[in-house]
């Protein structure tokens, strides 16, 4: 084993105080938030089992991961909610000058699209 995997391998969480893992070293059963998110899954209120340590770019980098036996099925937006989502985005592309509604969203220094605002300074 390699110092630096030595230096992150602390299974029982005697030094870092939790269960702790190098980068690939994790056993089966848990997964990072993102993993659960692809498998359809959330963490469901359940603490921290356990991270994985490495050196990255800035210094020392962390994945805390979570149990798979306890993670509960991602929530999904009722059609009512995903509407007023929809309303909300579009919202964003409204421009405040012409009304007509634009393939981007209205950049926020401008306050109005790009055609309206061609010639003009920044506010």
């Amino acid at each position: 084993m390699s110092r630096i995997r030595a230096a992150f391998h602390d299974p029982e969480g005697a030094r870092y105080g939790i269960p702790t893992y190098w980068w690939r070293g994790a056993p089966a059963g848990y997964a990072t938030r993102r993993q659960l998110r692809a498998k359809g899954l959330c963490p469901g209120r359940q603490p921290v089992a356990a991270q994985v340590l490495w050196r990255g770019i800035g210094g020392t980098r962390t994945a805390y991961l979570y149990r798979l036996d306890l993670a509960r099925p991602k929530r999904t937006a009722t059609p009512r909610q995903r509407a007023a989502i929809d309303r909300a985005l579009a919202a964003r592309r409204t421009c405040r000058e012409c009304a007509q509604v634009k393939p981007y969203y209205i950049p926020h220094s401008l306050g109005e699209c790009l055609d309206c605002s061609e010639g003009r300074t920044i506010r």
